[in-house]
């Protein structure tokens, strides 16, 4: 038995975007959802207490690093993730995957497995299909994935075409290594690169293999958004409308509207903490950058429309004094701020789709939030 289902709520009339329910060990969930980036079993500068305020859902854990440190026995002694941090949510560990493409220098892919250097201490290590598998069993998340290669952009054909069936043997090899299936749901990863055939050929493979859930990876990787859009919508229209669909790395606004407009149940990003770390807030109004000299006397909410603790109780002025004398509290406020900025819209996005309106609300949405061309 799936320890992760998934139910469709409504499809909306005007688009066919959907809602739904994710139904995990640790409580359900409403998609289509943001999920925090949690990389080290912690959400930079929010506690798990401020978490639940923003109405967080799924907070997502990077299994490289915990591997590293404190390691996944320490987690497992400690009873899973979700104790080991105090976050009673449901909660979603990579495999590893993005290291491969991030940490490129250092790394060495071959059939077995990656072999990396660690960026701690310069030590050699090796991880498998296998070992990714093992180590997020032990990590114990509602959610894992399996280990994949995420290539860069542009890519060969070829290229391309290797990464993506090795992928597939990677897939099927984490499957069968898979310890506890009953308490863990593994997802499949569609690649391919910008390749029809391939993301489609991925697809309907890892299908076949049957996995509870899937996610679309290798977007975001340096692509324009219109190659980001094509991948997305090569990679989904082959997977089974009734099993969640996860769009790994996607945080901007621009994409999650069009993600959701292409049936994608879950994204996730470290874009709205790593954006409050360097003064960049996300409004209603569009982006502000409240290191500037004209907030310094702006005794306003930082947005007026907005529901979190930090537009609640502070104002602009408050919060440039905060980054301009490097106070951890800043970061800490913006930080609640931007995650509940792109929670709130994903909230108001399912109630378009459940009046029947959403592509209204996302042509006024983008026309009105007045953010780049990159979406923030």
């Amino acid at each position: 038995m799936n320890p992760v289902t998934f139910e469709i709520t409504h499809v909306c009339r005007q688009s066919g975007a959907r809602t739904g329910i994710l139904h995990t060990p640790h409580g359900d969930v409403e998609t289509p959802m943001f999920m925090p980036v949690g990389t080290q079993a912690t959400v930079k500068f929010v506690s798990p207490e401020e978490l639940y305020d923003v109405h967080a859902g799924v907070v997502l854990a990077n299994t490289y690093h915990l591997w590293l440190r404190p390691g996944e026995d320490i987690v497992d002694r400690a009873g899973g993730v979700q104790k080991f941090m105090n976050y009673n949510g449901p909660m979603l560990t990579d495999s590893g995957g993005f290291q491969v493409f991030s940490l490129a220098d250092v790394r060495k892919i071959k059939e077995e497995g990656v072999t990396f250097k660690n960026t701690l201490n310069g030590d050699t290590l090796f991880l498998s299909p296998e070992k990714s598998i093992q180590i997020q069993n032990k990590i114990g998340a509602d959610i894992i994935m399996s280990l994949d290669e995420c290539i860069p952009y542009p890519a060969s054909y070829e290229y391309a075409k290797t990464s993506m069936e090795r992928t597939l043997r990677w897939a099927e090899r984490g499957r069968k290594a898979h310890s506890r299936p009953d308490e863990q749901a593994l997802f499949g990863i569609v690649q391919g690169g910008d390749y029809e055939d391939l993301r489609r050929y991925c697809a309907e493979k890892l299908v076949e293999m049957d996995f509870p859930g899937y996610a679309v990876g290798g977007t975001s990787v340096g692509e324009d958004k219109e190659t980001m859009v094509r991948m997305v919508r090569w990679s989904q229209a082959a997977l089974p409308l009734d099993k969640p669909r996860y769009l790994m790395g996607v945080g901007a606004v621009n994409d999650l509207l069009e993600a959701i407009s292409l049936n994608i149940d879950m994204c996730d990003c470290v874009l709205p903490t790593r954006l409050a770390r360097h003064g960049t807030l996300l409004t209603s109004e569009g982006r502000i950058n409240i290191r500037k000299a004209m907030y310094k006397d702006d005794f306003r909410p930082l947005d007026p429309e907005c529901d979190c603790y930090c537009c609640r109780n502070y104002t602009r002025a408050y919060l440039n004094h905060l980054f301009r004398t490097n106070e951890g509290f800043g970061m800490r406020l913006m930080s609640i701020h931007n995650i509940r900025f792109l929670i709130r819209l994903m909230e108001e996005a399912r109630q378009a789709i459940k009046e029947d309106r959403y592509n209204d609300f996302k042509e006024y949405t983008l026309k009105n939030m007045k953010f780049d061309q990159r979406g923030f």
